[in-house]
């Protein structure tokens, strides 16, 4: 690339080259300055018109900048020059001047230095114009309104908008796009919600846009969302939004409303992670209105935080030095404060200040707003612990019931919830605890018993179950103390590490034994009996998932008594005598339980055996049974189970139906990592029953949970990896693209394997290519063509390599293209697909005469037609080779698709002659040549097509009238008109689309050939 330093001086075409290629570059300051030296460059040509354009392109690069404040001094001497000899001026640039205008209005309004009786002024002066100009007075009265509304002077502001709506529309009108953003905004500040979002609607749905929309509206529309409770559509709008205005670095006010909706929808940690992709927003200073927006917002996020007791949290603030929460609050606030004192200084009101700080001190519209993507997570902060007042003391609520106060609330509360089995009886009997010690209370030997108990559940600690035990045991209670023991027996295997036996199972065998005896010779014990047979039971199982371990393990020594399943035997064994014992009592809502609590383990051991029927027949009972015993909490796991089998089985309605059991049984008490499984299985099931709405809305949950569980780098990403590939499903390209590129920093070959990074990667292309980012695209596909490289099955790796070959191309980087064709080609031939090698043959034949491709050493026709000979040949063959193979062989089709496919060579083979000819002068004799020639090419592909009878019509009688304007270009009329009845007695009496269009094609073809008579 030349260096403009150095370059020659340019002429005018050079420097209005130069001008477009600058003007395509983004948003920023280097643009800025490529922009003041093209003017230094048109002020040496000495053409006023050079000048102007210079100084026109020089006042756009400000305006869509952070430096909006130097706009002025070009649009001051473009003005000036405009009074001097408005002759110098042609039409564009007399167009462009007066549109200016309106940038200047409001590029005054947002700098506090400006007064405002200047502003009053120039809206006048832009008024005078426009009426000398014959424009209308739409454009000022939207100028008005802007000034109105920045004052606050709302009856102006209402009066200025509905003279606005009622003017003419004409060419100095803001686009469609603008100004409904600007309407819709009115309504939303007025929060009339529903009617901005109407009139945002055809901005949002893509009916209209322009170089900044439909990216501010839908940053705008956000919190109009969020207020209607409409939550999926910000959630889209905040994932689409956000990928337009991140490199548009004029929008900070915009990417100040993400950041805003990230604060108030319980996605702070995302909001910080904007704020650190964004630090020169904290000082840029050439923009003082959309500064105050940002830092208004920086203190909102900060004040959040300090309020959340995180105001010590680390947090991206301005260069040079570190933050903290609690600083950047004050320090944001401060220099937000002071810039909208400078703007009611200059307004002579309060109400910038005012709307400053209702920003600053909103609180979040709701708790949490799962958005799909990766987002770090706040520390955790722990809740100050004081002595609670006995007087108010209460524990957590466990569906519905409110007793608190004295420490005998407590207690009864607490009792309450064991008799229940309710999960939460632990923080209960901790609240007892707690109110106890604080009032210096000694409970009865069985309350602290229990508390012991329960404390020991929760941590797990052996040594607080034989303090329990013992603690029972003075209060008279031995069958609980026997019961307490087998629970730290029990714990104790859980804690074991690797395949070597600890013996826990034989410690609880006598007691056991015990237990069961009394309850047979005597009627009584049932319920303790059941304990220490379940107990027994889930020690034994931790014994085969011993096993399992010393079988993956080739040097583990053998099983103790040599026999690897007899502790499968044992553990079924323990299980069926639960079951059978408390089948024995129905109407004990205890012993149900524990008859599903058997059911549950046998289901674990048909599953461990393999026998899949019968695993979801016990894994069934267990569920219902929970759910009959009145403890529907223990439920969860069993239909958590059965749901995961269930999909294993192909059995969709089974596994949706106990997934969903499991997440309304279990509810806030199932752990975040168990949440986030569970909507996993929902929506893998329900993409595989085709309700893509109702698996994105899972796969959603489930990286939200992932990451409340911390296990966001792996099973995070693997939800994100699928909700990516269901939202592009869905067509919801911008959404999908941010998912997946998301999932794609934690996704790794080892965790999730290669075939998913290949597949996300594919997927995000997919996405980047539907948003018209081919250069990207083909990035994806390449990377992920590099994976499958090495991958024994090659197809994936030609696919791509083509995909990517065809995005490069659509990049316009002719020569990158062509080498990606010519590898998918090289792929294709060993896989004996003829149809992708002939298809890369025929684009880079493309690729040789495209006029972006002259960079091509060698690029021409003659490299073009050998291309396409070469994809003809390889048609021939391919046909020669089906023709003599038999039927079973090739496939049911084969040969025709391969004669489809030497038909559309053939005829892109003429388009090609036809298209190399453009700009040589219509009598060349070379250009009748590749007439000629192509003529006989696309004649022979109306033949192929002619004998696959009518399923090619449509492409047979395309290039019939393909051939139809060749030969009346070549003056042979009477062949011509032939071919265009041809195609009109093949569409006739066909209403499709298709016929409809080949049917005026042929009679404009005709008329044509009429008219040359």
């Amino acid at each position: 690339m030349t260096d403009p330093d150095t370059a020659p001086a340019m002429d005018l075409a050079a420097l209005r080259a130069a001008i477009a290629e600058n003007d395509a570059r983004p948003e920023g300051p280097a643009r800025n300055a490529r922009a003041e030296a093209l003017l230094v460059e048109a002020e040496k040509l000495g053409l006023p018109l050079a000048v102007i354009e210079a100084l026109g392109h020089q006042l756009q690069v400000y305006c869509y900048s952070s430096e909006k404040d130097r706009m002025f001094v070009p649009f001051a001497r473009l003005l000036r020059m405009w009074d001097e000899r408005p002759e110098d001026f042609d039409a564009y640039e007399t167009h462009s001047l007066h549109w200016a205008f309106k940038w200047m209005s409001s590029g005054m309004l947002d700098q506090p230095h400006v007064p405002l009786d200047s502003i009053e002024q120039w809206l006048g002066e832009m008024e005078h114009r426009y009426r000398v100009a014959g424009f209308s007075e739409r454009a000022v009265r939207a100028g008005e309104h802007s000034v109105a509304l920045h004052i606050g002077d709302l009856e102006r502001a209402e009066r200025a908008h509905r003279a606005w709506r009622a003017a003419d529309r004409d060419r100095m009108s803001d686009c469609h796009a603008c100004e409904l953003h600007d309407q819709a905004w009115f309504k939303a500040y007025r929060r009339q919600d529903a009617q901005a979002l109407e009139l945002w609607r055809p901005v949002l749905d893509g009916e209209y846009t322009c170089a900044h929309e439909p990216h501010a509206s839908l940053a705008a529309s956000l919190m109009s969302l969020v207020r209607l409770g409409r939550l999926d559509e910000a959630r889209a709008n905040h994932l689409r939004g956000l990928r337009l205005v991140r490199e548009t670095e004029s929008m900070r006010e915009a990417y100040a409303q993400h950041v805003e909706f990230c604060t108030l929808t319980g996605n702070e940690a995302r909001a910080l992670e904007l704020l650190a992709e964004r630090p020169a927003y904290f000082t840029d200073s050439g923009h003082p209105r959309s500064q105050l927006g940002f830092l208004g917002v920086v203190a909102q996020l900060m004040g959040r935080l300090t309020e959340l007791g995180l105001g010590d949290q680390s947090v991206p603030g301005p260069a040079g030095r570190g933050w903290t929460a609690r600083e950047l609050a004050g320090h944001a606030r401060a220099q937000a404060l002071a810039i909208g004192a400078r703007f009611d200084a200059r307004n002579r009101t309060t109400h910038i200040g005012d709307e400053l700080r209702e920003r600053m001190a909103r609180r979040p519209l709701v708790a949490r707003l799962p958005l799909g993507v990766r987002a770090g997570r706040l520390p955790p902060v722990p809740a100050p612990r004081s002595a609670p007042d006995p007087t108010t003391a209460r524990v957590p609520d466990a569906g519905g019931s409110d007793r608190g106060g004295t420490l005998d609330g407590l207690l009864a509360e607490a009792r309450q919830r064991t008799q229940d089995r309710h999960p939460t009886a632990q923080d209960a009997w901790a609240a007892v605890a707690e109110a106890a010690g604080a009032q210096g209370v000694v409970l009865p030997d069985r309350d602290r018993a229990e508390i012991a108990d329960h404390e020991a559940m929760g941590g797990g600690d052996p040594a607080l179950f034989e303090r329990a035990a013992e603690l029972y045991e003075a209060a008279g209670a031995p069958d609980e103390a026997v019961e307490a023991r087998a629970r730290g027996v029990y714990t104790r295997a859980l804690r074991a590490s690797g395949a070597a036996p600890d013996g826990s199972a034989e410690d609880l065998a006598e007691p056991t034994r015990r237990a069961v005896a009394r309850y047979e010779e005597s009627g009584t014990g049932a319920r303790h009996a059941a304990s220490m047979l379940l107990y027994l039971a889930r020690t034994l199982l931790v014994a085969v998932g011993r096993e399992e371990q010393r079988a993956a393990d080739p040097t583990a020594a053998p099983p103790p008594d040599g026999d690897p399943a007899a502790a499968e035997r044992a553990a079924r064994n323990a299980a069926q005598r639960l079951l059978e014992l408390a089948e024995r009592h129905p109407d004990d809502p205890r012993l149900v339980s524990r008859a599903a609590a058997a059911r549950a383990m046998l289901g674990e051991l048909a599953a461990h055996r393999g026998d899949a029927e019968a695993a979801v027949d016990l894994f069934t009972g267990a569920w219902q049974g929970y759910v009959a015993a009145g403890t529907p909490w223990f439920a969860a796991e069993p239909a958590s189970r059965l749901a995961a089998l269930a999909r294993h089985l192909d059995d969709l309605d089974l596994a949706h139906r106990a997934a969903r059991a499991a997440l309304a049984h279990g509810g806030p008490l199932l752990p975040p990592v168990h949440q986030a499984q569970l909507h996993l299985q929902l929506a893998e099931s329900l993409a595989r029953s085709g309700d893509l709405p109702g698996a994105c809305e899972h796969a959603l949950e489930a990286a939200h949970w992932s990451d409340e569980s911390g296990a966001g780098p792996a099973l995070g990403a693997w939800a994100r990896h699928q909700l990516g590939g269901l939202l592009l499903q869905l067509g919801r390209y911008a959404e999908a693209a941010e998912v997946l590129e998301a999932a794609l920093l934690d996704l790794t070959e080892e965790a999730h394997g290669d075939g998913t990074l290949v597949q996300t990667r594919w997927w995000l292309g997919d996405c980047l290519r539907e948003l018209g980012n081919h250069r990207d695209a083909a990035e994806q596909w390449l990377l992920a063509a590099e994976t499958a490289r090495t991958w024994p099955e090659q197809r994936d790796h030609a696919m791509l390599a083509h995909m990517a070959a065809e995005a490069l191309g659509h990049a316009g980087l002719a020569a990158e293209a062509d080498r990606a064709y010519e590898r998918a080609g090289e792929l294709w031939r060993p896989l004996g697909n003829p149809h992708g090698l002939v298809r890369s043959l025929r684009s880079r034949a493309w690729l040789m005469v495209d006029e972006d491709a002259g960079h091509l050493a060698g690029a021409g026709l003659d490299e073009a037609r050998e291309l396409m000979e070469a994809a003809l040949f390889e048609c021939e063959r391919a046909l020669a080779a089906a023709r003599n193979a038999a039927p079973e062989e090739v496939g049911e089709g084969a040969r025709e698709r391969l004669v489809s496919e030497s038909a559309q060579t053939r005829r892109q083979f003429g388009e090609l002659l036809v298209r190399s000819q453009d700009g040589i002068p219509e009598g060349d004799p070379a250009v009748r040549a590749a007439y000629e020639e192509a003529l006989e090419h696309v004649g022979r592909a109306v033949d192929d097509y002619a004998s696959l009878g009518p399923a090619a019509l449509d492409s047979r009688t395309a290039a019939e009238l393909h051939a139809g304007w060749l030969l009346s270009y070549l003056g042979r009329r009477d062949r011509a008109e032939a071919r265009a009845r041809s195609v009109l007695l093949a569409h006739r009496g066909s209403s499709d689309e298709t016929g409809s269009a080949r049917t005026a094609a042929a009679e404009e073809l005709l008329a044509h050939l009429a008219g040359r008579d």
